[in-house]
């Protein structure tokens, strides 16, 4: 029993977010790049986040007589929480504002993908793991990206 119901976990999670051992999650979504990160911007500036850009890495690509397909990156934050990771270690300026990447992968679907805060600001000597806004950044993260999928 123990077996089967490790194994349901495992395939329930690996269906909603897979996190590989670079520390990028992924998810897939139900909806088109454009639609999902529609979504995800409205989702974002109705919390009250900074939106800071949208980057189109698609039509960059077709600007050089190149296709990916459908990219876009958003880029994004919340000074509240991002001014703590940096008053813990400047170096978190690197990896802030968050960001968000929807993509249609090589097979058409369309995918959600960012870094897992722990994994990007751990990188750093100054930041705990268990610093109360890494785990605000996680969860908000997850909601954002799980709303924006649907």
């Amino acid at each position: 029993m123990r077996i089967l119901m490790a194994l349901v976990m495992g395939i329930f999670l690996a269906g909603t977010a897979m996190a590989g051992d670079n520390g990028i999650i992924r998810k897939e979504s139900a909806q088109g790049v454009d639609e999902t990160m529609d979504a995800l911007q409205t989702a974002l500036e109705g919390a009250g986040l900074t939106i800071f850009g949208r980057v189109d890495h698609g039509a960059g690509a077709q600007g050089i007589g190149e296709d990916i397909g459908a990219s876009q990156l958003l880029i994004f934050g919340n000074p509240k929480l991002g001014t703590q990771a940096m008053l813990d270690d400047r170096s978190a300026g690197l990896f802030l504002p968050m960001k968000v990447l929807v993509f249609e992968d090589e097979t058409g679907k369309t995918m959600i993908a960012y870094e897992d805060p722990a994994a990007m600001l751990g990188k750093l000597g100054g930041v705990a793991e268990d610093a109360p806004y890494i785990q605000t950044m996680t969860g908000a993260l997850g909601k954002f990206t799980d709303g924006a999928a649907q």
